[in-house]
């Protein structure tokens, strides 16, 4: 039989499933110890109650002749694409259309997918470290991205320069695992540079609920130009704990063509009546009630929660004296490992010395070797305790 080939050149493993059967195997071997996760991007924060009520409402319907609903439309109900118009105008002062918006079950099936409408030989730009989706899924396409290292000597901010040939852009905004942010002069030049080499941003927006600074922007679609050369993805998983409902949305402008007219957008809502059908109506009238006076409150509130773990993080590391970046808009640390380790040798030492769980930087790029990843999803009264046991590690000379 013949098989994609291309599936070899992945690594055994998805970064996260090492980390917890890593973390399986030494809990399995000390069941007296209890761990803390920094790691994994998840939600700690239940549903708020009014997506909840939302969707309390929507199972009733689906159990009554008159109310229940089959097929939905495959690019969601325009009752919550309007709601998302809506919000992009209200608070951010982006004018979108309903069309423009494709409903979907989360970021990271739209990041994959979204690849199925370039030619596959489209040469693809991504930083490093980064989200190991991008790197992963292009591999399986036959693609070998090229690499723009995020350091500390670039601020683990690259910007565009001569050496990029680049069909497909990556640009997670604020960023993941690094946990920075550009700014709207740095966003300027990334858009700028798209436009005059006819390559397009995919533009990863699923962190931009933390950022709490007015001048940053929190759509790419507030940049002069991005509405001819960038596609947006959104997801409810952070913004409003759906990672186990899923929920998300693409944002592709009609104004976004190819130089001989074709609409990116024609392509994608084509490619998703084919092959996808649709979020379910439970969860689209939950991803609704996201948007109610009630729903931001509620959203705003464990936003508030995930900051403040972060705050306490960035405050131990200060105290430590270790390196790090992000946190300011971020639920992600960026934290530089002591000197004689590297991101897979610390990992060890807080599991089996501190009973913490981070994420070994390496798994997100080279450039990671000597970093770690740490996050605030946790609940507070573990983060602390993380805090401690960081401070308490600290004192045997790390």
């Amino acid at each position: 039989m013949k098989i994609n080939r291309n599936y070899l050149n992945l690594t055994e493993n998805y970064l996260f499933s090492t980390v917890a059967a890593k973390t399986r195997t030494f809990q399995a071997e000390h069941p007296d110890k209890t761990l803390i996760k920094l790691s994994i991007g998840d939600v700690s924060r239940p549903l708020p109650a009014v997506v909840v009520q939302a969707m309390k409402r929507a199972c009733k319907e689906m159990g009554q002749t008159k109310t229940f609903r089959g097929y939905g439309p495959e690019l969601g109900y325009p009752w919550l694409r309007n709601a998302i118009v809506d919000f992009y105008h209200t608070q951010m002062q982006v004018e979108l259309e309903t069309d423009e918006i494709v409903v979907s079950d989360g970021a990271k099936s739209d990041l994959s997918n979204l690849l199925d409408i370039f030619d596959p030989t489209a040469n693809v730009v991504m930083c490093d470290p980064v989200y190991p989706v991008y790197w992963d899924t292009n591999l399986m396409l036959g693609r070998t991205p090229q690499l723009l290292p995020a350091t500390a000597e670039n601020n683990f901010l690259p910007m565009p320069d001569t050496s990029i040939v680049a069909d497909i852009i990556y640009l997670c905004n604020p960023a993941n695992p690094t946990g920075v942010c550009y700014d709207r002069a740095q966003l300027k030049r990334w858009v700028d540079f798209a436009r005059e080499h006819q390559a397009v941003i995919l533009y990863d927006a699923a962190y931009t609920c933390f950022i709490n600074d007015p001048d940053l922007p929190r759509s790419i679609y507030e940049i002069d130009g991005a509405r001819e050369c960038a596609i947006e993805i959104c997801s409810f998983s952070k913004m409003a704990g759906f990672t186990g409902v899923r929920c998300g949305y693409t944002v592709v402008p009609k104004a976004l063509k190819t130089m001989d007219g074709v609409s990116l957008n024609q392509l994608w809502r084509r490619r998703q009546t084919t092959k996808f059908n649709g979020v379910s109506y439970i969860v689209q009238r939950g991803a609704e009630a996201v948007f109610t006076p009630a729903g931001r409150q509620a959203v705003k509130q464990n936003i508030d929660y995930y900051r403040r773990n972060v705050r306490l993080i960035c405050q131990t590391l200060e105290r430590l004296q270790w390196p790090y970046v992000g946190g300011m808009h971020s639920p992600y640390v960026w934290v530089r490992c002591p000197a004689e380790y590297d991101a897979w040798q610390f990992f060890d030492k807080l599991l089996v010395q501190a009973g913490i769980v981070c994420t070994p930087g390496v798994g997100f790029g080279s450039a990671g070797k000597n970093y770690i990843r740490l996050t605030g999803f946790n609940s507070y009264t573990n983060t602390r305790r993380a805090c401690r046991r960081l401070l308490d590690l600290s004192k045997d000379k790390i």
